[in-house]
């Protein structure tokens, strides 16, 4: 540090040292350095602290960016614990894919209309669409799960979302091993009733709401599901049954000849070089000139199989979502966005992993032929898509289990493999108290990881 000439001219008597014109000052002022004019620079030094000017910017800098850095800390783990969450909903919406896309294709497969790559496939297609439209139809769903299970004073946190999801998670994908289908509407509430508990208590669980809204719904749904097939079976015996001998095919032909091909025709297409004929299958083999047909049965049951995926998705997407809509841990782009991710995710796991289950279903609790199958997807549709639009959480497991089980009863109860049948019910009973204590272990876990 450069000193000024005054300072060097001051005498070092120990009375004190003299600055311009021999005036004397105390040794104890002088120690606080002067102005280049003689004058007192500034207040005592304290003990370590460093005089020059840069080196204090400097010093002053880092304190300065100390309470910066620790936001961007904290914001680093909330960003990172964010996209554990989201990433955590995938997996679950993937597992969820893998287990449940056999509920809207078993009967495809199980009355022989399709095979099995083919069906899943077209499933997998409308539980894409089912779980897209659910950002829209069945947000009711979302608050359900999202407030409806666990008081708002409840430890709604980003651990407590990811015990919930690791419970889930890891019961789906034993079930989904062992090919036995789930409810991921039950793993859910039981995931989120054991982490809730162990993390604050029997109180952050809403018990009033949870029956009539979770409970009653889940435990019905099978129920409602057989006897509504029970009775309306006969009525869609004698509309489909008339149709078991007529089919729908693309022909060659401009619109005016296939008007003329009979009154029996239905032609339900604009003149054009193809046509959309609808007709009895011997007039449509006689005229020779189909490109592509399929029986009108048939047509319908894919129908019906792809209204029961898209319900399906409808009914499950908000579930999931729910999970990862934690408040400051979502995506910036909300709900919309992790509804894509979700979506995405449901398809992708009902095309990787869905035939286990699917052969459950379609072939080990009782055999079905087109119309039987045909009227089970029917009821699982209608059902479902009630449900979501009435925010009721049901179980599409449980409705297309319970309408697959009441077509065996309704043809013969030796029909029905009861083993089988016993197997899926034990897996359902034992769904939320192992999800619950999973979840609850693993609260446990993150808990004592954070501390």
């Amino acid at each position: 540090m450069r000193v000024p000439r005054a300072a060097r001219r001051l005498s070092r008597s120990p009375q004190g040292r003299h600055g311009r014109g021999g005036a004397s000052l105390p040794a104890q002022r002088a120690d606080r350095g002067l102005h280049r004019h003689g004058c007192e620079a500034r207040a005592p030094s304290l003990p370590g602290e460093v005089r020059d000017r840069g080196a204090r910017r400097r010093r002053n800098g880092v304190l300065l960016l100390r309470p910066g850095r620790g936001l961007l800390l904290r914001g680093a783990a909330v960003l990172s614990t964010g996209i554990a969450l989201v990433a955590g909903t995938a997996i679950l919406a993937y597992c969820n894919g893998s287990n449940d896309v056999s509920k809207g294709i078993a009967t495809l497969v199980g009355a022989g209309v399709a095979q099995y790559r083919r069906a899943v496939i077209w499933g997998a297609a409308w539980t894409l669409a089912g779980a897209l439209s659910a950002a829209v139809f069945s947000r009711a769903l979302v608050r359900t799960f999202s407030a409806g299970v666990v008081s708002a004073g409840g430890e709604l946190s980003g651990p407590f979302a990811a015990a919930v999801l690791a419970g889930a998670i890891a019961w789906v994908l034993v079930a989904t091993r062992a090919g036995l289908p789930v409810s991921t509407t039950h793993a859910i509430t039981g995931a989120l009733c054991g982490a809730a508990v162990v993390a604050a208590g029997r109180d952050a669980v809403l018990w009033a709401s949870l029956g009539p809204r979770v409970f009653l719904p889940l435990l019905v749904s099978p129920l409602l599901s057989l006897a509504l097939f029970w009775a309306l079976y006969p009525a869609l015996c004698f509309v489909v049954a008339p149709l078991a001998r007529r089919c729908a095919c693309a022909e060659a032909l401009p619109g005016e000849a296939a008007a003329a091909a009979g009154s029996s025709s239905a032609v339900l297409a604009a003149p054009a070089a193809v046509s959309l004929v609808v007709d009895h299958v011997e007039n449509c083999r006689a005229r020779g000139t189909a490109l592509a047909g399929i029986a009108l049965p048939d047509a319908l049951h894919w129908l019906s199989s792809g209204l029961t995926s898209f319900a399906r998705g409808c009914n499950d997407a908000p579930k999931i979502v729910a999970l990862g809509l934690v408040p400051g841990l979502g995506p910036d782009g909300g709900a919309a966005r992790l509804f894509f991710a979700v979506s995405l995710a449901m398809a992708a796991g009902s095309l990787v992993a869905g035939r286990r289950v699917t052969e459950t279903l379609s072939r080990r609790i009782t055999p079905m032929n087109a119309v039987e199958g045909l009227s089970a997807n029917l009821v699982t549709s209608l059902l479902v898509t009630l449900a979501s639009s009435w925010g009721l959480p049901v179980s599409t497991t449980h409705v297309s289990a319970g309408a697959v089980a009441g077509l065996g009863l309704r043809r013969d109860a030796r029909a029905v493999e009861w083993k089988t049948v016993w197997s899926v019910v034990q897996a359902w009973v034992v769904t939320l108290p192992a999800c619950a204590a999973l979840a609850g272990a693993a609260w446990w876990v993150l808990a004592g990881w954070a501390k």
